[in-house]
């Protein structure tokens, strides 16, 4: 519990930093952010992405008397239910009609007063670092009232205008090996990037799912980092940790990609069953934080020209498979269970891989009956067909402009 008093220094201190503060490079987002009025725009995404700067810019260009706290702050943590009272008094006092939220996930039964906003008819938005802000649950508990929208590092077309440089393969380089974290963006010090990986291990995981094994944790975590766009299976990782249960692996897993540090995609098959029994593929949500945090890369960067092709076709679709049959192709990208693209990326595309990358492409293109796939390299372009099937052959610094 937090005396009224107090709560009211504390929401005074955290709105006037924000109003100071450098409103920063303006995302791809915030134009689509800022188009909803009827829902409670709720925007998720991993720690330290860019999520709060969406939120100040948002608020100093169309908000400027909005009402914002932060509730990652130490000094909101006895902050409980009976403080919902007080926060209302004060936003009452206020006069004002807009709610900037940051981090409110971490506050049990935020849904039943944020629904009770916005049957006040208030403007609100919020921030959290949390895949459970996207769950079906959220929107029974939001009564459907709510538009939830995910936001990543930076993307490449973002990277290279923050960088002012032009599109090319050498940025394409630099961009895989530094990532999109604004902050190690602009100072490339490495130190960030640990720091992150190991917060995100403890306050967003192993603090919030009251995990005490943090040293099998943080292992398997570097593990999976490091062996990005390969084939992970829970009985393998079991045994190679010396958990106890398949099921503890499993919840580590989704404790991962809750906090949006890992993402795992399954086998393409029209059984669930399917899916859940065979492997799943491994990527991080940044190339940048893979690379500083390995323990394995070295000059070879196929696996993360790989991760970076995945990651801009995550932020297009939701729905990722690999396809693996007689032959394989690295992403099947579907929305609302339709088929839309095939792509296969390959860093240097030649003589020795040609057969086996456009094999698992003609026989992606054969099952899913399209005509059109597409191979994505470092810096090649090319057009290949079998009968009536393209395969366009296109460079990443066009690829990732899409």
């Amino acid at each position: 519990m937090i005396i009224k008093s107090v709560l009211s220094q504390i929401i005074e201190s955290q709105q006037s930093a924000l109003r100071k503060r450098d409103k920063g490079f303006t995302r791809e987002a915030l134009t689509v952010f800022s188009s909803y009025v009827s829902h409670a725009l709720i925007v998720s995404g991993i720690r330290r992405c860019g999520k709060s700067t969406l939120l100040a810019q948002l608020l100093l260009s169309k908000y400027p008397k909005a009402f914002y706290l932060n509730f990652d702050d130490p000094r909101l943590f006895d902050f409980d239910k009976n403080d919902w009272m007080r926060l209302d008094e004060i936003i009452s006092a206020s006069g004002s009609r807009a709610l900037f939220f940051d981090e409110i996930q971490i506050i049990n039964e935020w849904e039943r007063y944020i629904r009770q906003k916005l049957d006040e008819q208030y403007r609100i938005f919020i921030t959290g670092s949390n895949a459970s802000l996207l769950s079906r649950e959220l929107g029974t508990k939001l009564t459907g009232r709510h538009i939830s929208r995910e936001l990543f590092p930076f993307s490449y077309a973002e990277f290279i205008s923050f960088k002012k440089i032009k599109p090319s393969r050498d940025s394409i380089t630099v961009y895989m090996k530094t990532g999109g974290f604004p902050e190690f963006v602009k100072t490339r010090d490495t130190e960030v990037l640990n720091h992150f990986f190991q917060d995100i291990l403890i306050r967003d995981i192993a603090v919030r799912y009251s995990l005490r094994d943090l040293k099998t944790l943080q292992r398997m975590a570097l593990y999976l980092i490091s062996n990005i766009g390969r084939l992970i299976t829970a009985t393998k990782l079991k045994k190679q940790f010396s958990v106890g249960s398949t099921t503890t692996v499993m919840e580590y897993l989704s404790y991962f990609e809750m906090s949006y540090l890992l993402f795992f995609v399954p086998k393409f098959s029209y059984s669930l069953k399917v899916q859940n029994v065979n492997p799943r593929k491994v990527y991080s949500i940044d190339t940048g934080l893979a690379w500083v945090n390995s323990a394995s890369f070295t000059d070879d960067l196929g696996a993360l020209f790989e991760n970076t092709v995945f990651l801009h076709l995550r932020r297009k679709y939701n729905e990722l498979y690999y396809f693996s049959e007689k032959n394989e192709c690295d992403f099947v990208a579907c929305k609302n269970e339709k088929v839309l693209e095939l792509v296969q990326a390959c860093y240097v595309l030649n003589n020795d891989n040609l057969e086996r990358e456009t094999n698992g492409l003609f026989e992606a293109m054969d099952f899913f009956k399209l005509k059109k796939a597409t191979i994505v390299t470092h810096g090649q372009s090319d057009l290949l067909k079998n009968k009536n099937e393209t395969i366009n052959v296109v460079p990443a610094h066009e690829f990732l402009l899409k």
